[in-house]
């Protein structure tokens, strides 16, 4: 069995090993593949893993002995699923794998809004504790959140694990879910509707998927409805804020500080808006990226292709065999 990895170094950056799917067939791993070199690569493969190259139904039809693609991420919409059911290929991805990292990332950037630690680390290799008159000093304000509202927009596994470290922190949890609605409220966690929630929450974060009805969610009426000095957190998707507005916000201090992991188009544009922004924290796509998670999401990928040799295909997206070839 040929087995094709298409874009594997950001998956695998050579800290993890491949053997996986070496002990299931011949195996090429390319660390990234342009898109007019695809259908080259894919060639005579069965069995074809990517992350963000996209895979669709035009090129998918060139490539009569496909009968499997891994996707190495959660989302999926860089496959053409709907020609994937139609040719016969089975689609499988990584539910769930980067809960805890993705958590645990939310409120590093939370705690750095709080804090800026980077930046008063960077101000005393700088020298300027050395010149200091006094024994201590604080380059912008420091904030406590015990007592304090953290609203969740999307309270599916990352959102509920986040809700669980902030109650930790002594943080009341204000939870929007459509799943969740009607749940009964305890002392530290109530579920609430997007008003309620801009209206009441002293930190908002993003974890729900980037739908038509969610896109643009963050914008500028939203924004107004929220508390003055309201901290944003996005660690979904970055359809999910209008970034124009969010500057916007961040200069007038509406919001008092704001990070992201995810941007609207990545890597980021230097036209991005946020770039440059008031109190504005940026990182790169990151926070799936632990080891760990790393390593959870290349097993459950060797899991996903040894279900499929075996005849039992697990987390599967489309429904391979309607009108197949």
């Amino acid at each position: 069995m040929k087995i094709v990895i298409l874009d594997g170094y950001v998956e695998n950056p050579g800290d993890l090993s491949w053997e996986g799917f070496e002990a299931l067939g011949e195996v090429t791993v390319y660390d990234r593949t342009p898109e007019e070199a695809i259908l080259a690569r894919i060639g005579t493969a069965e069995v074809v893993y990517t992350n963000k190259t996209p895979l669709m139904g035009d090129l998918l039809r060139q490539c009569p002995q496909l009968k499997f693609i891994g996707v190495l991420a959660t989302g999926y919409n860089v496959v053409d699923v709907k020609a994937c059911s139609e040719l016969g290929i089975t689609v499988s991805n990584i539910p769930a794998y980067g809960t805890d990292a993705v958590a645990q990332f939310t409120m590093a950037l939370l705690l750095e809004l709080c804090h800026h630690v980077g930046d008063h680390s960077a101000s005393v290799h700088a020298g300027e504790w050395t010149q200091s008159t006094d024994w201590c000093y604080w380059k912008s304000p420091l904030v406590e959140l015990q007592g304090k509202t953290l609203g969740i927009v999307g309270y599916g596994r990352i959102g509920q694990r986040v809700g669980e470290i902030a109650q930790a922190l002594g943080m009341k949890v204000l939870a929007q879910s459509r799943g969740k609605a009607g749940e009964a409220d305890t002392p530290n966690l109530r579920f609430g509707d997007l008003d309620t929630l801009f209206r009441e929450s002293d930190v908002l974060t993003l974890h729900c998927p980037l739908f038509p009805e969610t896109a643009g969610l963050i914008c500028r009426e939203n924004l107004a409805k929220m508390k003055k000095g309201v901290f944003l957190l996005n660690t979904a998707r970055g359809g999910l804020v209008v970034e124009e507005d969010l500057r916007e916000a961040l200069e007038s201090g509406q919001v008092g500080g704001a990070a992201v992991d995810v941007v609207s188009v990545e890597p980021i544009r230097a036209d991005n808006p946020l770039l440059g922004a008031k109190n504005m924290i940026i990182t790169p796509h990151i926070a799936w990226a632990a080891k760990e998670t790393r390593q959870r999401l290349m097993d459950i990928a060797v899991e996903n292709l040894q279900a499929f040799v075996a005849g039992n295909p697990i987390h599967v997206v489309n429904s391979p065999g309607i009108n197949a070839r």
